[in-house]
C-alpha cells in the first residue's frame, strides 16, 4: 500500500471517529462543514435554569452559560448579528431578566424568532432583541408570576414580593415593544385562558396585534431581517467613519 493510500486511510479513519462522537454527544450525523459566517445562532429551550438546578430529566437551558456567550458575541469582529431561537416554557424569572438585560444592551442587530413557544419569562427575552418574531403556529403563554420551590415567609410578605419581581418584568417588556404597560397587566391577569383561569395564550400573528412582537415569519424571514439590520448598521459605520474624517 503506498503511502498516498495509507494517507487516505487514515483520514477516512479521522472522519469516522468525528461522525462517532457528534452521535454520541450530539444526538446527530455530523453534516459537511458550514461556510463561515457573520451570523451566530444561539438557542434558548426547555427551562431557563436560575440559581437552583433542575432535575436531570428536564430540558433546561443554563443562564451561567449563556451570559458569557452574550459577551464573547459582542466583542468578537467577526460576527455582526444574533439570532435567538426560542422554544422555552419559562423558568427562573431573575436569570431571565438578566439575559434579557443583556441581549437589550448589545450594540450588533439581534433578531429572536419564537418557535413553538415562548412562555412566561420568555416573553422579555423575545422583546429584548432588536426585532423579534414568532412562527404562524407557535405561542406565547401570559400569567402572573409564580412561586416555584421558594421559601414562603407569610402572605402579605410574599403578595409584595411577586408583586415588585412583576412590575420589574411588566416594565421590560413594555420598554421594549409596543404593548403598554396597562395592556400587558390585562393579558397577565385575563379570566377563562388558563387552567388556572388567569394569563392569556397567544398563537402566532394574535402576538403581533398585542403589540409584543414585531412580525410573524419564519426561518428565511428572521435572517432577511437580520441581515437587513446588518447593512443598515455597516452604513451607518461607513457615515460615522466618513464624518470623522
Amino acid at each position: 500500500m503506498s503511502e498516498e493510500e495509507i494517507g487516505q486511510n487514515q483520514d477516512a479513519d479521522k472522519a469516522g471517529q468525528q461522525v462517532g462522537t457528534s452521535i454520541k454527544e450530539f444526538g446527530q450525523v455530523a453534516t459537511a462543514p458550514a461556510p463561515s459566517s457573520n451570523l451566530h445562532v444561539l438557542n434558548i429551550i426547555g427551562q431557563i435554569e436560575g440559581h437552583t438546578v433542575l432535575p436531570p430529566q428536564n430540558k433546561t437551558t443554563k443562564y451561567e452559560h449563556v451570559m458569557p456567550q452574550l459577551v464573547a458575541i459582542e466583542q468578537n469582529p467577526s460576527i455582526e448579528g444574533l439570532l435567538i431561537l426560542l422554544n422555552t416554557v419559562g423558568g427562573d424569572v431573575e436569570a431571565g431578566l438578566a439575559i434579557s438585560e443583556l441581549l437589550s444592551g448589545m450594540t450588533k442587530p439581534s433578531v429572536s424568532i419564537v418557535l413553538g413557544g415562548g412562555h412566561s419569562i420568555a416573553v422579555p427575552i423575545a422583546v429584548s432583541c432588536s426585532y423579534s418574531m414568532i412562527a404562524p403556529t407557535a405561542t406565547m403563554t401570559i400569567h402572573p408570576l409564580r412561586l416555584a420551590g421558594q421559601l414562603v415567609i407569610g402572605t402579605q410578605q410574599t403578595y409584595e414580593y411577586l408583586e415588585r419581581m412583576q412590575e420589574r418584568v411588566i416594565k421590560f417588556v413594555s420598554e421594549h415593544s409596543r404593548c403598554t404597560p396597562e395592556a400587558f397587566r390585562e393579558l397577565m391577569f385575563k379570566t377563562g385562558e388558563l387552567l388556572r383561569d388567569v394569563g392569556t395564550v397567544l398563537v402566532g400573528e394574535a402576538a403581533v396585534k398585542a403589540g409584543l412582537i414585531d412580525a410573524v415569519g419564519t426561518l428565511s424571514d428572521s435572517l432577511r431581517k437580520l441581515n437587513e439590520l446588518i447593512a443598515i448598521r455597516r452604513r451607518m459605520g461607513t457615515n460615522a467613519e466618513g464624518a470623522v474624517h
